[in-house]
Formats: C-alpha cells, structure tokens, sequence
C-alpha cells in the first residue's frame, strides 16, 4: 500500500520512475526535407570557386556560406543527359551504357532504382519542375507533380551568336524566361504546408545555351572590360589524336576565332549565370521564410562544366577540368557548419547515397557512389576516392586533389599534375618517370564498359522523325 501511494505521488508531482521513464519510446525525428537545386550547363565561373574573377554570383556565393562548399567536385559525364542519368540512378555510364544525349535511358534504367523513386517509397511527397533528366526523356511516373514547363523563349533581334554558340540579350523581363516559373514552382512549395516530408526538385536551365537573356545581365559584364579565358595557342601540341578529336578545334574554336567574337560569347555566358544568380536569390528568400527551413536539406550541383576557348574547344563534350568541375554545395541542419570548405575530391555519384544517408533511408544494393555525410560534418575527413568521369564509350579521367589522368578507348592518355599545373598545359602522361603514377590511377577505371543503349558503342540513331532531330540537336548542344 505504502509503495502505491508513493508512486501516485510521484505521478500527482510529475515526476515518473526511472523504470516508467524507459520504457516510454522517444518520439521519432522527423525526416528531412530535400531542396534539389539542378544548374545546367554552370561550370566553375562561380564566385566562391575563384576560377574566373569576372563571374558575378553573390546569391550563389550566399548560398555557398550557409554550409558546405566543395572545391574538387565533378560529374560522372561531362553531357547533360549521362551525367543526369548516373546522378539520378545511382549508377555510372560504365555500368548502363548511357554515354549521350541519344541514349534513352529510361530503357536501362527501372523506375524502382531511381532517387526520386527511393524517396517516394520512403514517404515523401516527391515534386519538382524545369531540367532534372534530359529534356525528351522525362518520366513523370516517378514524380508525384511535375507540372510542364509554361511559356517560349523570347528570341533576339538580329544575331544571336556564332554557328552553334549562341548568345545575344533581349528586350524582356525577367519573368518572360522559363526558369523564372521554375523558379516560382520550388517557392510555391517551400510555402506550402505538407503533411510528409517533401522532396523539391528545382532544374534550371541557364547557363544553357541559348545564353539570351536580358540586356541588364550583359550590362553586368561591360563588353570593354571582358578578359578571355587562360589559354595556350600551342595547348594541343601535346594531346594524343583521341584528346584532339574531343577538342575538335576545327569546329566552334575555329568559327570563334574568325568571327573576332569571342569576347562577346564570354560576356553572354557570364550574363546567363548572372540571370541564374538571380533565381537562386529568390529561391534562397522564400527558402529563409519557409515553415520547413529547420528541417530542410538543400543541394545544389551543375550537371557538368563548360569550355569557352580553352585546348581550343568549346562547349562540354571532354574529359578536361573545364568540361567536368562544376558546384557542388551542401547545406544540412545540425550537420554542416556554415562557412565550411572541402577540398577533397568527389564525384556526384556520392549525391544519391549520401541524400539517403542523411534521411534515414537505406541505400540501396545496386548504387555505386559512397555516402560523403562524414565530410559534410568534417570537411578535412579523410577520404580516398578520386573522382571519376566518362565521356562516350570507354573514355575515362580520373580526378585525385593533386592529379588528373585520362585514358582514351584507343589507349592514349593524359597526365597532369594539377598542384603545379592547374589549367593542365603540360601532359606529363609520355614521361616514364610517372609510370607507378599513372598504374595506381588506372585502377579506378571501369572493370567493364557497357555498350551504348542506342548503338552498341558506333554512335548510331535510332527514333524516327522530329523526336530524334530534336535529340541529336541537342547532342550538338
């Protein structure tokens, strides 16, 4: 007796017993909500990344500061659609066979292996809008909304750039371009008030070509002042034949150089990014208003980077350090640290396991990246990955935080020494005093290379008509 009613005076008091106390199960966290913010076509011209001075990006550099900002950070494939395809399936080109813009990937890759797919079974309201996959091979089963895309492109009067680098401002508003009511979709949704967690999906397009945008973007960037990008005349005289097939100089260099334009098309891709700028500070203002920011995970990465006149080449499309370091930033509640810099070097492979990681949900088996949830809380963590990057069948680079090795299908190669040689002028790949350096990269190459989905490795169309016109436009873009 004397036992009962000290125990309903402890609960009259509020105070339980230690063994009550145990037994009562904590409340369960609740899963984080994701911010997937997607760049086309942005290469390192950022700001906080210091590669051309030029840039103007202060939201991004903003956005940089929050969290986690990673200087060593490259694609999987240096071309919008393989690049996306190994992002968002967890798997390389190596592995499925998507290597081009051609290659339709929805036919290697199952629904049920896809990130979006991972969340949506996990309980997440998963939605988004703009550029996630390569546009024409959508598959909007996956999503749970994914409205279309309203409005066209206004297009300027007279030029609108050289052969197929194309640029010019316009006489518009900012909100008359497509990526301003993409923009307005992932805001619609940070305002909401969900009932489960919420995957957003935000897919902007520019920097993509066409690089039209309105005149005060290019008044950013005075034509007068406009520096072209560190380059080499000679910067072939050492690339094996395979390297100069992928720079193509006799292509849009050569066009470039004789229409005395170069400066112009700088200045038109530094107003694109500066028009995407403006996005993501509208995004990051209603992303500071937002009921879930507490709770709310952003990532924000470019599908690839860009080349602008250097090894004599334009456009993505190579395995150099232009066409494959793009952004990568993190920013996670009770995790990252603002302000934070890592300078290892990863691949964006690691995007899908490590989102999982962070929610609490299994990785599964068939994903290839590593989790990097260790160096978003200690940026100087140990990590021994390199990067690596594909480009068409069996052309592969490896990227470590001092060197950079590329190996053709052919067996030429390339070999830089990044710490001395930053703009990889001098391929040291030829000098037998780096042969151990050389075996110890080729051990990260595929073990296996599938086969093209399209053409088994020839570079074959299939598809008939507008569809697969369209597709090999954008093949050239």
């Amino acid at each position: 007796m004397k036992r009962i009613l000290a125990t309903l005076a402890l609960l009259a008091s509020g105070i339980l017993p230690v063994a009550a106390a145990e037994t009562t199960p904590p409340p369960s966290k609740a899963k984080p909500n994701i911010l997937f913010i997607a760049i086309d076509d942005l290469n390192h011209w950022v700001g906080y990344l210091g590669r051309n001075k030029q840039t103007i990006t202060p939201n991004i550099d903003k956005l940089a500061a929050r969290g986690v900002r990673f200087t060593r950070s490259y694609c999987a494939a240096p071309v919008c659609n393989p690049s996306r395809a190994a992002l968002m399936s967890g798997m390389r080109p190596s592995t499925t066979g998507v290597y081009s813009n051609n290659d339709d990937w929805r036919t290697v890759i199952p629904e049920d292996k896809t990130l979006i797919t991972t969340f949506r079974n996990a309980g997440y309201f998963t939605c988004g809008a703009g550029k996630i996959y390569h546009g024409g091979f959508d598959r909007t089963s996956e999503w749970e909304e994914y409205p279309k895309e309203k409005g066209k492109e206004p297009k300027p009067q007279g030029s609108d750039g050289v052969g197929g680098i194309k640029f010019a401002p316009l006489d518009c508003a900012d909100s008359d371009i497509s990526d301003w009511g993409i923009t307005d979709y992932a805001i619609e949704q940070l305002g909401k008030k969900h009932d489960k967690p919420v995957f957003i999906a935000c897919g902007l397009h520019k920097p993509h070509m066409p690089w039209n945008v309105p005149q005060k973007y290019y008044d950013m960037h005075p034509l007068d002042q406009i520096e072209l990008p560190p380059h080499l005349e000679s910067d072939l005289d050492d690339i094996p034949p395979a390297g100069v097939r992928m720079a193509k100089p006799e292509g849009d260099h050569a066009a470039m150089l004789k229409s005395g334009r170069w400066k112009e098309a700088v200045q038109g891709y530094l107003a694109a990014i500066s028009y995407t700028d403006m996005n993501i500070g509208r995004l990051m203002e209603a992303y500071d208003k937002s009921p879930m920011k507490d709770n709310t995970i952003i990532v924000f990465w470019g599908d690839h980077g860009w080349h602008l006149g250097e090894k004599q080449h334009w456009r993505k499309f190579a395995l150099w350090e232009e066409s494959t370091r793009a952004p990568l930033l993190w920013v996670v509640p009770g995790l990252t640290k603002p302000d934070s810099l890592c300078e290892r070097t990863v691949d964006y492979m690691t995007i899908y396991p490590t989102l999982c990681d962070l929610a609490g949900i299994p990785t599964p088996a068939h994903v290839e990246g590593k989790s990097i949830k260790s160096l978003l809380a200690d940026p100087k963590s140990a990590w021994d990955t390199p990067a690596l990057t594909t480009h068409l069948f069996s052309n592969h680079g490896v990227r470590s935080e001092g060197w950079r090795y590329i190996r053709y299908e052919n067996g030429d190669e390339e070999l830089y020494d990044e710490t001395k040689d930053p703009l990889e002028y001098k391929n040291l790949a030829g000098d037998s005093n780096f042969a151990e350096k050389k075996a110890e990269f080729a051990k990260w190459l595929p073990k296996e290379n599938q086969p093209s989905v399209t053409s088994k490795g020839e570079g074959k169309e299939k598809g008939k008509g507008k569809a697969a016109k369209k597709k090999k436009q954008d093949d050239a873009e």
